[in-house]
């Protein structure tokens, strides 16, 4: 079920205002349920694949903490390859099988390609695949009692909010949560209400609108000026920004009208000073989870430097590759690889020599580079596959001008949506507005403020924005296919 669609329109309030209705005893069922219903609303048949899942990690966690030392290990390691089993089936099989097919034919072994599989990749499954992982290694590690409660572990890997891009919760934030007894809290439902508006806001008004001309340029790039391909890569990286972390601050939002309490996830990512800072804005649930999970496990900072720059290289190409199966994504975290080793080698060489004057001017300087670099990496996310990333990329630096510049882009598969003047110039006013209230009240955004006129004022503003600047295509949000 999408947040943006007018099913979720009538589950939201309906599973909220239930959830206080209900003694509490009744209350992780109610959620359970509705998260079945939730996910479902997609494929209901993946359901039986979550299932399978949970039954494995909650038996894993049990045996985990009553297992000797020789053997906890084991049972762990059985969990972590029956987890990442299923992620690799699903979402890379047919991957590994046309690079194999690739070499095959290119090296004249075979005239037959190898069969590919008609697999769908269930919404979310990297998402509650991490989730699920993270349980069973702070099992394992001490930091977390085995859940002998099923239905509380499965409400942990499936709670509709996060269930399918996020954030990912650890077992420590989340689990306790399901068990204690949450009284209706208005402070708690105005502040979530007012964060699914703005994330709601950023989804609808942003980034949907952007996406028609970012999909119309990048789906057919040889038939635009180098001017619109650049446009379009700007663009995306505001899309993919807005409709990541708005679907974040829904999902933090719904959560916290129930008294749950989720992860910060975005953090002003595109205000960063360098790419290691960017890193730790964005995508917080994930950066953290593989610098916890694999980057401290292969040594962290406790090593060599040149083991160090492996490792960052190795969480950085998994983190490309855990995003989608195409070398598109693996090319992303390569290019994010380069970046955090220069990034880290000037630091190391420079950083007593740093000068103290322009300080303001600096960070503008920084800032402005860091964004134009991740910018460019973005290209290699969105592209649908190398080629094509190839071309944009030839194109914008060799100034491609064999067609002309064109100021209004039509997305023939949405029925009229035209991108002009109009649309534009809605585009960066918004984006601008924005940017000026992340940059000012964010901390606000997700904090009680009591009812005063500014503060009503503000909702007021945003809802009407909503409505009227709203694009309603039920575009999907864009790391559900991730």
């Amino acid at each position: 079920m999408l947040f943006n669609s007018v099913q979720f329109l009538f589950f939201f309030p309906l599973v909220t205002l239930v959830y206080f209705l209900l003694p509490h005893k009744f209350r992780w069922i109610h959620l359970l349920v509705a998260s079945c219903v939730f996910y479902m609303a997609f494929i209901p048949a993946y359901i039986l694949i979550l299932l399978f899942t949970i039954l494995i990690d909650y038996v894993a966690g049990i045996m985990i903490e009553k297992a000797t030392l020789v053997h906890k290990k084991n049972f762990l390691i059985l969990s972590i390859i029956a987890n990442l089993g299923m992620l690799a089936f699903f979402k890379y099989f047919n991957f590994f099988i046309e690079n194999i097919n690739h070499l095959l034919l290119g090296f004249h072994i075979t005239t037959h390609e190898i069969t590919y599989l008609n697999i769908i990749l269930p919404i979310g499954l990297s998402f509650h695949t991490f989730q699920a992982m993270s349980y069973t290694i702070e099992v394992y590690k001490g930091n977390q009692k085995a859940e002998r409660h099923l239905g509380i572990y499965a409400l942990y890997v499936m709670f509709y909010p996060q269930l399918v891009a996020g954030p990912i919760e650890r077992p420590q934030n989340l689990l306790q949560q399901f068990k204690e007894p949450h009284q209706f809290n208005s402070e708690n439902l105005l502040t979530g209400l007012r964060l699914m508006l703005w994330g709601f806001f950023k989804k609808l008004v942003i980034a949907d609108r952007l996406a028609i001309y970012v999909n119309t340029v990048y789906n057919h790039p040889s038939s635009y000026h180098y001017l619109n391909l650049i446009i379009a890569t700007l663009f995306f990286t505001i899309q993919i920004y807005c409709d990541f972390s708005g679907y974040s601050d829904i999902a933090i939002g719904a959560a916290k009208t129930m008294g749950f309490h989720l992860m910060t996830n975005f953090n002003r990512p595109y205000f960063s000073k360098n790419i290691q800072e960017f890193w730790r804005r964005w995508h917080i649930s994930l950066s953290t989870w593989f610098k916890d999970y694999l980057y401290i496990t292969l040594g962290g900072n406790r090593v060599n430097i040149s083991r160090v720059y492996f490792n960052l290289a190795l969480v950085f190409l998994i983190s490309g590759f855990w995003h989608g199966a195409n070398w598109t994504f693996i090319m992303w975290g390569a290019l994010h690889t380069i970046y955090t080793l220069i990034y880290l080698i000037i630091q190391k060489r420079t950083s007593i020599h740093q000068n103290k004057t322009n300080h303001w001017i600096r960070n503008l300087f920084t800032t402005l580079f860091t964004f134009i670099v991740v910018a460019f990496a973005w290209i290699f996310f969105r592209a649908n596959n190398i080629h094509q990333a190839i071309t944009i990329v030839m194109h914008i630096f060799t100034f491609y001008n064999d067609v002309k510049f064109k100021l209004i882009v039509f997305d023939a598969e949405i029925s009229n949506a035209e991108f002009g003047i109009i649309s534009t110039t809605i585009c960066v006013l918004m984006i601008v507005l924005m940017f000026a209230v992340e940059k000012k009240y964010k901390p606000a955004l997700i904090e009680f403020n009591k009812a005063s006129w500014a503060d009503i004022l503000f909702c007021s503003s945003v809802l009407l924005l909503v409505i009227i600047l709203g694009v309603y295509n039920d575009n999907s949000f864009i790391y559900f296919q991730f």
